[in-house]
Parts: structure tokens; sequence; C-alpha cells
């Protein structure tokens, strides 16, 4: 049986979050992010810098397109979607370091991360609930 000191070693080793993410594309990280929903939902909006490759096609495209010592991240849409854990655990088989992004890109949008789409980055209201509104001050 498992403790919960691995358990929750072994979730922060597999997992990782929104903020996170951001602060670790913001400090030049090496990191792929990998957006695995469809096509329809990617053209509606993504993180910015992301690679799309829905989940079905990881094990034919991966190995071509992202090095094999990439630290990969990806995501779904939302908590109620699975596509994150089907993504990662094909990058898993093929043997990538990889980690779910937790809440997927609801909670990158609910966050007030920047967004991507056919019209270039901006940024979306942050909701309250789940992010904390970023504060203007005078220069």
């Amino acid at each position: 049986m498992i403790d919960r000191h691995e358990f929750f070693a072994a979730k922060l080793e597999y997992e990782t979050d929104p903020s996170d993410v951001h602060a670790a594309q913001k400090a030049g990280a090496p990191l792929v992010v990998v957006d695995v929903r469809s096509d329809e939902a990617w053209a509606q909006g993504r993180v910015p810098g992301a690679l799309h490759m829905h989940y079905s096609e990881i094990a034919r495209r991966a190995p071509e397109e992202i090095p094999a010592d990439a630290s990969v991240v990806v995501y779904c849409w939302s908590p109620g979607c699975n596509a994150g854990a089907k993504g990662a655990l094909e990058f898993a088989r093929l043997g990538f370091e990889v980690r779910e992004m937790i809440g997927g890109f609801e909670y990158w949008v609910r966050e007030g991360y920047p967004v991507e789409d056919h019209d270039g980055t901006h940024r979306r209201p942050v909701d309250a609930l789940t992010g904390v509104p970023r504060v203007r001050t005078r220069a």
C-alpha cells in the first residue's frame, strides 16, 4: 500500500497546473506544451506556443516532431475531460517525460493567462473564483 507522502509526491511528479506552466514559460524553461484536443477546440483558443497533436496521433507524430529528451506537458479542455490523461499515457508509452496540466485549457483561461487563436494572442477576464485578478500599479 502506498502511503500519503508517496501518493502526493507521485501526483506532483505526473501533474502540473496552469500557474506552474505559465511560470515555466515565462522563465524560458524548455517545455513542450501539447494540446491534445480536437481541431475545433484548438481553433477556439489554446495555450500560446502549444503544439496541436490530438491524443490519437501521438504515437505516430511525437517521435518525429518532439525531441525524445523533451519535457512535455499535455492538456485537454477541462477537469471533465480525460483526453489529457490519454495523451499523457501515449507520451509515457513512448518514453517521454510527461505531465498532465490539471484543469486543462478551461482553467488556463479562467486564471487569466494568455490565449492564442487565429486573431493572435490576448487575455480573457480572470474568473474571480479561480484566479487572482491582476492589480495594476502606477509607474
